[in-house]
C-alpha cells in the first residue's frame, strides 16, 4: 500500500477521536516545552554568565595571595600580606604579553554628602585599572599617575553612589564627599554596568589612587589584589604563565614550593561557570524529559486500546489483501503522527513559556534551533519506539480470529 494512503488513513482514525488524541498528546507537549524552556533557561544563563564575565574584562588576569595558616588558623585572603609595591614593580618590567597592571586595595565604610549617606566600598587603584576593566566614564575625568604620588584625595564614583548621595540629580563632578571622615572631591562619574555574575552591584564603588587609601584609610602598605592585562584575549594564557614567573622570581619562590599566591584569568571563571551551567542545564533536562517518557507511555497504551477497538477492521483489510507490514505501517505512522502533532505545538508552547518566564521573571533565556531539533527528534523517536509494539500486535492478528472479535 501507498504511503500516502497509509498517512490518510492513520489521519482519518486520530480526527475520529479528536479528543483522545488531545488528551494523548497532551504528555508529549508538556515534556516538549518543559525540554525547550529549561534548556533555554540553561542556555540563557550560560550566556549571560559569559557575557557578564566578558564585561569585566575578557583579556583580565587576578593575582591573590594565597590563605596560609598562622598559629592554628587559617587567615582570610585579604588578611595575608604577601602582595607588594615590588611585585607591581617587577610586572611593569619589560613585560612581553602583559599590557597593564594595577594593584588593588578596598576598605568599606559610610560614605557622606550632607544630610545623605550609603554604605560601599571604597577601592584604591591605579589609572591603568580603568582599561584593565574596561570601564569608561560617563562625566569627568580619571585620576592621573600623578595623583597617585601625590596620594591625592580624589575619587571616582559609581551610578548607585550617585543614586544615593545625590538623589536631586545635580551635578557631582565637584562635589566633595566624606569616605571615613576624610574629604575626597569627585573627578568622575563611572559608567553604568550594573550587577556581575555573583549579583553584586560593581556600581556601588568609590575608586581613588591606591596610594590615597593606603596612607589616609588603611594605613597598609601591602596590596590585597593585582590585576593585570594581557595585549590580547589570545595572549592571556601566555600572560598568565608570565605572571605566574615573574611572582615567583619577586618571592623568590624555588621549584617544588608552593606559591604564596594564585593567579587567575576570565577564562578560567567562564569555564568553571559555563561548566556548572551546563550541568544544571542537563540536570533540568533531563527532569523535563521525563514527561516525554510519560507521553510515550500515554501514546502506547492508546494505541493497544486503539488496535483492541479496530481489531475487525484489521481482519477485515487483511483478508482484502493488507499485508501484516501494511497494518504495521498504517498503525506505526499514527502514534508517529499523535507524537510529531504534540511536539508542533509543544514548540510552541515550549517559546511562549520561555518569552513569558524572560518578561516577568526577568531570567535570561536562549531558545537554541538545537533544542527545538533535538525536541523534534525526540518526539519522531517517541512515537515509533513507543508505537512499535501495539502496531507489531495489530499485524500479526489473524485474519479469521480478527473478523469473529466481538
Amino acid at each position: 500500500m501507498k504511503f500516502t494512503n497509509l498517512l490518510r488513513i492513520a489521519w482519518k482514525a486520530i480526527k475520529r477521536n479528536k479528543m483522545r488524541a488531545f488528551l494523548t498528546m497532551l504528555g508529549i507537549i508538556i515534556g516538549v516545552a518543559a525540554v525547550i524552556c529549561m534548556i533555554a533557561i540553561g542556555q540563557g544563563s550560560k550566556q549571560s554568565i559569559q557575557s557578564q564575565i566578558t564585561a569585566m574584562g575578557s583579556n583580565m588576569i587576578t593575582i591573590r595571595p594565597n590563605s596560609n595558616v598562622m598559629g592554628g588558623a587559617r587567615m582570610d585572603n585579604s588578611s595575608v600580606q604577601s602582595l607588594t609595591e615590588d611585585d607591581v614593580t617587577a610586572l611593569l618590567k619589560q613585560p612581553e604579553y602583559i599590557n597593564a597592571v594595577s594593584p588593588s586595595v578596598s576598605s568599606r565604610g559610610q560614605v557622606i554628602n550632607g544630610p545623605y549617606n550609603w554604605s560601599t566600598t571604597m577601592q584604591g587603584v591605579f589609572p591603568e585599572y580603568l582599561s584593565i576593566r574596561n570601564w569608561g566614564l560617563r562625566d569627568g575625568v580619571a585620576f592621573t599617575s600623578q595623583d597617585v604620588k601625590a596620594a591625592a584625595k580624589v575619587c571616582l564614583v559609581g551610578q548607585t553612589i550617585i543614586n544615593n548621595l545625590f538623589p536631586n540629580a545635580e551635578d557631582a563632578i565637584g562635589k566633595t564627599i566624606r569616605f571615613k571622615n576624610i574629604p575626597f572631591k569627585i573627578i568622575g562619574i563611572l559608567v553604568k554596568k550594573g550587577e556581575n555574575t555573583f549579583g553584586q552591584d560593581q556600581d556601588d564603588v568609590i575608586l581613588t589612587p591606591v596610594t590615597t587609601l593606603q596612607k589616609r584609610v588603611t594605613a597598609t602598605n601591602f596590596y590585597q589584589n593585582i590585576f593585570a592585562s594581557a595585549i590580547d584575549e589570545n595572549s592571556t594564557e601566555k600572560a598568565a604563565a608570565e605572571v605566574e614567573q615573574i611572582m615567583k622570581a619577586s618571592h623568590g619562590i624555588q621549584k617544588g614550593m608552593d606559591n604564596d599566591f594564585s593567579v587567575r584569568t576570565q577564562a578560567e571563571l567562564i569555564s568553571t561557570f559555563t561548566a556548572t551551567s551546563s550541568i544544571l542545564t542537563i540536570l533540568l533536562a533531563v527532569i523535563a524529559g521525563i514527561s516525554l517518557l510519560v507521553g510515550g507511555i500515554g501514546i502506547m497504551n492508546i494505541m493497544y486500546v486503539s488496535v483492541t477497538e479496530r481489531t475487525k477492521e484489521i481482519g477485515l483489510r487483511m483478508s482484502l489483501g493488507a499485508r501484516g507490514v501494511d497494518i504495521l505501517m498504517q498503525f506505526l505512522i499514527e502514534a508517529i503522527l499523535i507524537s510529531i502533532t504534540g511536539g508542533l505545538i509543544g514548540v510552541v508552547f515550549g517559546i511562549t513559556a520561555t518569552k513569558l518566564v524572560t518578561m516577568f521573571l526577568q531570567w535570561p533565556t536562549l531558545v537554541t534551533q538545537s533544542s527545538v531539533v533535538l525536541s523534534f527528534l525526540v518526539c519522531f523517536v517517541t512515537g515509533v519506539f513507543f508505537g512499535y509494539y501495539p502496531a507489531l500486535k495489530a499485524s500479526r492478528l489473524d485474519p479469521i480470529e480478527a473478523l469473529h472479535y466481538e
